[in-house]
């Protein structure tokens, strides 16, 4: 059984992408990785890549169509684009800001090697945790999705999702089982003056260049971490990180206080609130978003 991994990166160092990290976590469970880096590459990404010192890792280098932005599709290009070169059996992927536990990868393996052979099965489901303003504290709402693929089988025409969230097959849903692993999500886990800088280029990927120009006065009251989610999503993270993660903890510097949070409750908020509560007694998840079929 021969594993791939995949991903794809820009501008990691400008917008604090643990890249390093989740490439480190992959790293014992494929034969090879290959590393997608976009072009222009202004702040050093690429000699970043590079500096990780692994026979393993394959680096390749996409320019970007500053056009090509409508709801996120180069991000799935640019998945794509590292798909296609894996040569494995099974093709593992992380977003720059995911991070595997190595406690989880004999679970991984595990998995992959059961499953090699059953053709029913496309892919694998991962569990996330979404941290959110700090190493210290999470998103508990399976309104931000608790679920997602992140192992796929190569060669049976499998391709990356809309913005790359996941991945389907011919537009339809994978069939897929549970890995019973986790991703460590840290996408939300930015000093916060890189966290408006990149929710500006983010939204800009999804709606075009112009969101720059009529959301930019905006955005500076709107990033305050602490009010830009309901205080009550969030829980205090008492487990232990991802092994490669730890000098980036070591170094963290940014205070993060829900109680300090002057977050307007919306109608959403409350609908959010009552369902995971529901959820949470009953198992009852209320129009859950769920990209897969769960064999």
């Amino acid at each position: 059984m021969k594993v791939s991994g995949f991903t794809f990166v820009k501008d990691a160092v400008k917008y604090y992408f643990p890249v390093v990290e989740s490439i480190q976590s992959m790293l014992s469970l494929c034969d090879e990785i290959i590393v997608n880096v976009g072009l222009p590459d202004t702040d050093g990404t690429l000699k970043l890549i590079k500096s990780i010192k692994n026979k393993k890792i394959k680096i390749i280098t996409t320019k970007w169509d500053p056009l090509f932005k409508a709801k996120g599709r180069i991000l799935a290009q640019q998945t794509n684009i590292a798909l296609y070169q894996c040569t494995g059996d099974w093709c593992l992927y992380l977003q720059a800001d995911e991070v595997l536990h190595e406690k989880d990868h004999w679970k991984i393996y595990r998995n992959m090697k059961e499953y090699q052979k059953d053709d029913r099965v496309q892919g694998l489901l991962f569990d996330y945790m979404h941290f959110f303003g700090s190493y210290k504290t999470y998103v508990r709402s399976y309104h931000w999705y608790k679920k997602e693929i992140r192992i796929i089988k190569n060669h049976i025409g499998v391709t990356s999702w809309r913005s790359a969230q996941s991945f389907r097959l011919d537009g339809k849903k994978l069939s897929v089982r549970d890995s019973n692993s986790r991703i460590f999500h840290y996408g939300w886990v930015r000093p916060p003056e890189v966290m408006i800088a990149k929710k500006q280029y983010h939204d800009s990927l999804h709606h075009g260049n112009t969101v720059y120009s009529t959301r930019k006065d905006k955005y500076k009251v709107f990033f305050e971490f602490v009010d830009q989610i309901d205080p009550f999503m969030i829980k205090e993270y008492k487990g232990d990180h991802p092994a490669v993660m730890k000098d980036r903890i070591k170094n963290w510097k940014y205070e993060f206080d829900k109680k300090k949070s002057n977050h307007k409750l919306s109608f959403r908020d409350m609908r959010y609130r009552m369902t995971d509560v529901l959820a949470n007694l009953t198992g009852i998840k209320l129009g859950e978003y769920r990209n897969y079929i769960k064999l």
